[in-house]
């Protein structure tokens, strides 16, 4: 086999800036079923907390009812520290010193609210004191200098009750626990109302989150309620107004399989989840909305009810960018803000705001609040829930709490991410600067260029409604999107394609590979576009190959001459098993044919094909099985001698073809300190040999929402 060192690829793929930066990079994954005595359970990781020396993290997970713990000792290799049952659902966790303080939810239904807080010795897992909350609780935070505990009592309305708005007792409230010496003193719990307050459902407060300044103040979001209090250090209410309305535009605000960053929303409520103090008179929200749409960003309050700043659209859009934009979403609450972490870093005060449906966070820099500087944006997992600053360490954590595996994807994880010198690492493809904004995701084919770096690429049937084919330059770092051509029929956006593969024509225009789906309307065959995206064929399957046919169809094309080469992803009726089909139709004679490659043993799961180009006098491939992170074990390149692909007619028994391994793609998929994924799903190789690969996202359905982009060097070397 063909190797090239891991060092090489990130030499190949980044260059060092000219004066060190400071960057977050992930440097580790871990999966939270491994705190699991059944690993096949459903897992999750929510809100996260780390104990005061930095060594051990502390996380929620509701469905199990218990919180776990990971040793951080070594960020870059963290190991499992068991599980702690809460005999309930746990909401929220802080810690102060090596005592966790957990907020758990007991309550028998909507009506009959009740739960308890929890201080736990983490050093020997054992409850020291409960305190009963009177309600259920939510968030639950801590004074700076560990004087008291705040927890949100927000029992929550029934979605499902009437229009699921509010009105729905009973009421919620804030509640202060003071800590002494000897621990949380549950009889000195003073309840803080929130009853009369807000201009919307004002008889039915439903706190959400909580956080403490340096002065003691307690800031209280109220997300149905679209308002905001803050608590004064005597337990009173000092202050309250409402979080108030954004107007947006240039947004998607469609679920319609395209991506089309030009709507509007007038008057949508800011409703905010979380809340963080960025100083002791000024905090941030993340604005995730809850109707009408979802107002999609993050505010920054002075606690005299002044605005400071709204982000608009600018953090929607610049999550659409790096194609982690959720269309299923659009016409809900779009990349949906929820979380907010704040930390300063070697004097630098940073905001962290998480995307939970675009599984990613924003790193801004808040020394001028007024005017907050995005940094970077970094691939958080799927559905990130909590994050926790270890500033001492220079440490990111995040915790996200969608276990995927019944959709085929990743369990839970929590990802570390470490502060230094380093290039950043992610995003590695953007479309940032493209003006309209180039929306896109799933991208599933590529093939290189003329000039050095460039490459195109089309996306899946994630994206029917509008099927694009985009041009990026490698050569920069990130890699970026320059443009996009629409793939027009009659004028029209084509319609019903599942575009896997692209290859150049040589007269300007491209031949296209649709893998079809019959249970979508969706055929397979070969679609030639010219180089304005306008379908001038199109060429379906023939009998001999249609009557077997399966859904798992082509998945690349390459062109050889007359020849067009296309790899059918995994075995259809006709073919022996652990056999798949390189299908050839000759343009000159318009004749089909094929042969025959043999893939490698399966383990868990398929192992099939997903692109096809050629360089040189071979046929290059990707060979993988459709398993995630630790269960992955085939992601490979292979090649086939070209002199080898001597096609027969389908109707009769096809040659097997002998092929080569050249290149183990898992160490590469792993360098990013993420888990494997599942589809690489593009190489291309320009005439000088550099290869390049891509993943493809999924569109972020039950996806972390990354696109991995690599330079791997010389194929041929």
């Amino acid at each position: 086999m063909l190797r090239l060192s891991i060092g090489a690829v990130l030499a190949a793929t980044t260059a060092l800036p000219a004066m060190a930066e400071m960057n977050f990079n992930r440097i580790s994954s871990f999966p939270v079923m491994m705190n699991a005595q059944d690993t096949a359970q459903e897992t999750s990781a929510e809100i996260i907390a780390v104990s005061s020396d930095g060594m051990t993290l502390v996380y929620t997970d509701s469905p199990a009812g218990r919180v776990g713990m990971i040793d951080i000792a070594d960020p870059e290799n963290p190991q499992p520290k068991g599980v702690l049952d809460m005999a309930g659902e746990p909401t929220s966790v802080v810690v102060i010193g090596q005592t966790a303080y957990i907020g758990v939810n007991t309550s028998e239904s909507y009506t009959e609210t009740s739960g308890v807080l929890h201080a736990v010795d983490l050093g020997t897992g054992k409850e020291v004191a409960t305190c009963d909350l009177g309600g259920q609780p939510d968030s639950v935070a801590v004074a700076k200098d560990g004087s008291f505990v705040t927890v949100a009592i927000e029992n929550e309305r029934d979605e499902d009750l009437g229009d699921g708005g509010l009105g729905q007792m009973p009421a919620g409230f804030v509640v202060k626990l003071p800590l002494t010496e000897a621990g949380v003193d549950c009889s000195g719990l003073e309840k803080i109302e929130m009853t009369g307050l807000a201009d919307i459902g004002g008889d039915d407060p439903e706190p959400e989150f909580v956080d403490v300044n340096a002065l003691g103040e307690i800031v209280v979001t109220m997300q149905e309620n679209n308002h905001l209090v803050v608590i004064g250090a005597d337990g009173r209410v000092l202050n309250h107004f409402s979080a108030g309305t954004v107007d947006l535009d240039g947004i998607d605000t469609h679920k319609d399989g395209k991506l089309e960053f030009t709507g509007s929303l007038r008057d949508v409520p800011r409703e905010p989840d979380a809340v963080k103090w960025i100083s002791d008179d000024a905090f941030a929200i993340a604005n995730e909305g809850d109707w009408h749409g979802g107002s999609r960003g993050f505010s920054i309050f002075n606690k005299d009810g002044t605005l400071v700043y709204d982000s608009g659209n600018s953090f929607e859009r610049a999550v659409a960018a790096i194609g982690h934009f959720p269309d299923k979403r659009a016409g809900k609450k779009g990349v949906e803000p929820e979380s907010v972490e704040f930390g300063v870093f070697d004097g630098t005060p940073l905001l962290f705001i998480g995307s939970e449906r675009g599984s990613v966070v924003g790193v801004y820099d808040v020394t001028d609040a007024s005017q907050p500087v995005l940094l970077q944006l970094l691939p958080s997992g799927i559905g990130p829930e909590g994050y926790v600053a270890i500033t001492s360490r220079n440490l990111l954590v995040s915790a996200n709490e969608t276990d995927a595996r019944a959709d085929g994807n990743a369990p839970a994880h929590v990802m570390i991410f470490e502060r230094s010198a380093k290039p950043a690492s992610y995003p590695m493809i953007t479309s940032q600067g493209t003006d309209p904004l180039t929306g896109w995701g799933a991208l599933s084919g590529l093939v290189a260029g003329d000039a050095p770096g460039m490459i195109y690429a089309v996306a899946d049937s994630f994206y029917s409604a509008a099927p694009r084919i985009f041009t990026i330059d490698a050569s920069s770092h990130p890699a970026k999107i320059t443009g996009a051509v629409n793939i027009t029929r009659d004028g029209a956006a084509a319609q019903l394609l599942d575009l896997e593969g692209i290859t150049r024509d040589g007269e300007g225009g491209f031949w296209l590979a649709s893998e079809g789906r019959s249970d979508r309307m969706i055929p397979h065959g070969l679609i030639h576009v010219n180089a304005e995206g306008e379908i001038i064929e199109q060429i379906g399957l023939p009998e001999g190959l249609a009557h077997a046919e399966k859904r798992f169809g082509f998945e690349g094309i390459a062109k050889d001459g007359n020849r067009l080469w296309m790899p059918v992803q995994r075995e259809w009726a006709d073919d022996a098993a652990g056999m798949v089909k390189l299908v050839c139709y000759d343009l000159e004679r318009e004749e089909w044919g094929g042969v025959s490659y043999p893939l490698d043993a399966k383990g868990d799961g398929w192992v099939g094909l997903s692109e096809l180009t050629i360089h040189g006098e071979y046929a290059y491939l990707i060979e993988r099985d459709n398993q995630i992170a630790d269960a992955a074990k085939i992601k490979k390149i292979t090649r086939v001698a070209l002199a080898d692909m001597d096609p027969a007619p389908l109707d009769g028994p096809l040659p097997v073809v002998a092929k080569q391994d050249v290149r183990d793609l898992i160490p590469v998929l792993k360098s990013t300190g993420g888990y494997v994924v599942d589809k690489v799903e593009g190489l291309a190789i320009a005439e000088d040999g550099r290869a390049y690969i891509v993943t493809d996202n999924d569109g972020v359905d039950d996806s972390s929402g990354e696109t991995l982009f690599f330079d791997i060097g010389q194929i041929d070397q």
